[in-house]
């Protein structure tokens, strides 16, 4: 398999993170909020919207996971939890896809059991007519197709990750 087309341009990649940065700012102004970056695919996406952000902010990581290779398992687990407790305090989920909505549902489910002040999310890319389990995003990025994509963070067995474009693998 291989990128077949660029689907989304780096330069508007770039473009988007800085629009939802502006949004992330302005809606924590006055508080404070810690950005849960879903290991792997997120890392892109956080450097860059970290690098964008003004507000009082730290960051965590969480690892889950429900794919291997181009196939949901149907089945999420947590890899890597937490270090910190997150009573009390308002949490920003980075996540680099949303298709079925299984993984979040999941998370959030888990993140909401631990009394958070709040949870919001933030998705680089959302598929369209896949969802399956309804989630409520604040921070959207794209709207994309069904294609199987890569890049900006998206990986297939741990490849392409590092193109600074969303293609589409074929």
């Amino acid at each position: 398999m291989k990128v077949t087309r660029e689907l989304i341009s780096a330069e508007k990649i770039q473009d988007k993170i800085q629009e939802l940065a502006d949004l992330i700012n302005k809606d924590y102004q006055n508080d404070e909020v810690i950005i849960l970056g879903i290991l792997k695919g997120s890392f892109i996406t956080l450097s860059d919207l970290a690098k964008n952000l003004k507000v009082d902010v730290t960051f965590e990581f969480m690892s889950i996971s429900s794919y291997e290779g181009s196939e949901s398992t149907g089945q999420v687990k947590i890899e890597k939890d937490l270090d910190i407790d997150i009573t009390g305090k308002n949490i920003l989920v980075v996540e680099d896809i949303f298709d079925t909505g299984l993984t979040l549902s999941s998370l959030l489910e888990v993140l909401k059991s631990r009394n958070p002040k709040s949870v919001e999310i933030l998705c680089t890319f959302i598929k369209e007519d896949k969802q399956q389990i309804p989630i409520d995003i604040k921070y959207k990025g794209f709207t994309i197709g069904p294609e199987f994509v890569v890049g900006y963070g998206l990986d297939y067995n741990g490849k392409y990750r590092e193109l600074p474009y969303l293609g589409v693998l074929s």
